[in-house]
């Protein structure tokens, strides 16, 4: 019996089923295109106790994010809002050189590094140590561990504790999430604040973004079941920004429930109620979600199957996890798309899991001149049509898979 990583109560009812997939971030070298891919279910439940969106843990975090291939620092449009958000946050804490912000998967230290720069002291707590490596490279200390209850004891031990703690999609990553929320609480300084952002399940269900869902996702929150896993642990969510990032995210602000200098703001009674109003506490709410994601498979498979009667060449820009989930999902190989394409030289020469189409650098896409260029990561859509914008020399169109099939000019 499946049981809520929240709340413990048994798990029964289905939000998405989306078959059997890899991985979508072990992406194979050349030699291993002969040999078996493993694949793990992909179906995700609701916890109707309190509607947590989840999906069970098949895999363990070693095998996710050990030796990890997504750098951050790659999206230029990610690190101005990550640099946006330091300023942001540094007026609103008053963070001088007294304080300490720790960062829970810092990645390549594509976020305090800005806070670094402001001579605000600070830490990264990272898994993968490739990653962690680029961090060091760049002057942000960084301990290769998974955070937890354990973690955060041995950085308080050794003086540690966070002025400010943050995580940037991150939440959905945790399997054991009342530990990660206990961890973050002992590390949190008495008047300390968490921020942690994370995809907005209210947006995935509006907005059919079926394909953010993989293994490394294990939690998919609205607000409503946000709140109660921090609650239990003491936490209380004092404030909540709405956020363009990644398709439509939530910044949540935390607080210990003993701090009353931070009382509750309007934001957060806004989308509680906006959240109820769209029956996000009630099993019907999660019901019909299948025949959307349905629907778009069909328009997607419909275009790909005319465009290739028609002789035109389809490609694909991006190797994200969320590609993955949509090419496997609705069975495309090199049958459909040529090769993708991705900025990323940790990617480049690799192939996708699954479908096993290569990977090349952006450069491939002038040398072939393909009729269509299929955007994966959709959220960066309008960042890489700019980047791209030169296919249009040639007749070339952009394609975008989520919410619906579009064909941009």
């Amino acid at each position: 019996m499946l049981h809520c990583r929240s709340c413990d109560a048994e798990l029964h009812q289905r939000f998405v089923d989306l078959g059997s997939s890899p991985l979508s971030n072990r992406y194979l070298s050349p030699e291993e295109l002969q040999g078996m891919e493993p694949t793990y279910p992909l179906t995700v439940y609701v916890c109707t106790h309190c509607w947590l969106v989840q999906l069970p843990a098949v895999v363990t975090p070693e095998q996710l994010f050990s030796d990890y291939p997504y750098f951050s620092s790659y999206s230029d449009s990610w690190l101005k809002h990550c640099e946006d958000y330091v300023d942001s946050i540094s007026r609103r804490l008053g963070l001088t050189s007294a304080h300490h912000v720790v960062e829970i998967a810092s990645n390549d230290g594509y976020l305090l590094q800005y806070f670094a720069k402001r001579g605000i002291p600070v830490h990264g707590v990272e898994p993968a140590a490739n990653i962690a490596a680029e961090a060091e490279a760049k002057g942000i200390p960084t301990l290769v561990r998974f955070f937890g209850s354990r973690t955060a004891e041995d950085m308080a031990a050794a003086g540690l504790k966070a002025d400010l703690l943050l995580g940037n999609n991150v939440l959905a990553h945790v399997p054991d999430l009342n530990d990660f929320i206990a961890g973050m609480k002992f590390l949190l300084n008495p008047d300390g604040v968490i921020t942690m952002e994370f995809p907005h399940l209210q947006h995935l269900m509006e907005l059919n973004q079926f394909d953010t869902i993989y293994h490394e996702h294990f939690s998919y929150f609205s607000f409503l079941a946000v709140e109660k896993a921090f609650l239990r642990h003491g936490i209380v969510l004092f404030d909540v920004e709405e956020l363009a990032e990644h398709g439509g995210s939530i910044r949540i602000y935390g607080r210990h429930q003993a701090d009353a200098s931070k009382p509750v703001g309007a934001r957060v009674e806004n989308l509680r109620s906006r959240e109820t109003a769209a029956g996000l506490d009630h099993v019907e709410a999660f019901k019909n979600f299948t025949r959307q994601v349905e629907e778009t498979k069909r328009d997607l498979l419909s275009f790909l199957i005319g465009s290739k009667r028609e002789g035109k060449s389809i490609v694909g820009y991006g190797a994200p996890a969320k590609g993955n989930t949509l090419l496997n999902y609705c069975g495309i190989r090199t049958d459909f798309l040529d090769y993708t394409v991705d900025r990323s030289k940790h990617k480049q020469g690799r192939y996708l899991p699954g479908s096993r189409i290569p990977i090349f650098a952006p450069e491939r896409i002038q040398a072939t001149k393909p009729d269509y260029v299929l955007i994966l990561p959709w959220n960066l859509r309008d960042e890489i049509m700019d980047q791209m914008a030169h296919i249009r020399e040639w007749g070339g169109r952009f394609v975008i898979p989520i919410p619906r099939v579009e064909i941009l000019l």
